[in-house]
């Protein structure tokens, strides 16, 4: 064949972008809990964790588990519901594990859905009065003052995720349902919110998430979450506030 004649085009187009994937960081290498855990969560909001990729962080643990066990671990949690996709990156140690299990390595992820003690908190009123959700800033600067903030006008999809890097995230659209919006900062929504909203990605407990109409999959900040079916029903499309108070995340209305 000529070189006129050859096709250069690429079968399949290859992109690094940024992926919701659950962390489960084990904290107790206890097998039969870890999967009961995981299955009452699908149980529970099955619209989030039903087949939701899962990346198996040993990272809490002083020694890891053997082949056999992690393997037991994985199988198990495929039976609860999730699907482990690969281990999160740790010591050699973890990495000629995941050679055995056949998965590959990822790094530590921006966000977590979870507190690293595994807890949830309780969403408790505000002690005082807040203001209204107009009132809020629409763009302002991430704690470290670094970038103004993002402001995303077109509707944020199911399947697409926007994230504002070292700053607040404004919304002026809705956010539909299974979709995601997370900064390092605060989040403003000015429309419905259906999806997922996470701040504080990188950990500031300081963030907010302020959100006109609420019906959200997911709500977390700096790693602390609450799922919908965890949410009490009289906030449920009501223009509200969530933050962290300590370490307990808390919603309120803000009317």
């Amino acid at each position: 064949m000529s070189a006129a004649a050859m096709d250069y085009e690429q079968a399949g187009e290859l992109k690094i972008g940024q992926v919701g994937i659950a962390n489960l960081r084990i904290r107790s290498l206890d097998v039969a809990r870890l999967v009961d855990e995981m299955r009452q969560r699908v149980q529970r909001a099955p619209r989030l964790f039903a087949r939701a990729a899962v990346v198996i962080d040993f990272g809490g643990l002083s020694q890891l588990p053997d082949a056999a066990t992690a393997r037991a671990l994985i199988d198990g949690l495929v039976e609860a519901g999730v699907l482990p996709v690969a281990l999160a990156y740790g010591t050699t140690e973890t990495e000629r594990l995941s050679e055995a299990l056949g998965l590959p390595l990822l790094a530590k992820f921006r966000a977590q859905y979870e507190r690293a003690d595994g807890a949830t908190a309780a969403a408790e009123p505000a002690p005082t009065a807040a203001a209204p959700a107009a009132a809020v800033p629409a763009a302002t600067t991430a704690p470290g003052g670094g970038q103004p903030g993002k402001i995303q006008s077109a509707p944020v999809r199911s399947g697409q995720q926007v994230y504002a890097d070292n700053r607040d995230l404004t919304v002026l659209s809705p956010v539909g349902a299974g979709a995601e919006v997370i900064a390092d900062g605060s989040v403003h929504i000015y429309g419905p919110l259906r999806g997922r909203a996470l701040a504080g990605a990188q950990g500031n407990e300081q963030a907010r998430i302020f959100c006109r109409e609420f019906h959200a999959e997911l709500v977390a900040i700096a790693g602390h979450y609450r799922v919908l079916e965890d949410i009490p029903s009289d906030l449920r499309g009501k223009a509200v506030q969530v933050w962290l108070e300590d370490q307990q995340l808390k919603i309120a209305a803000l009317d």
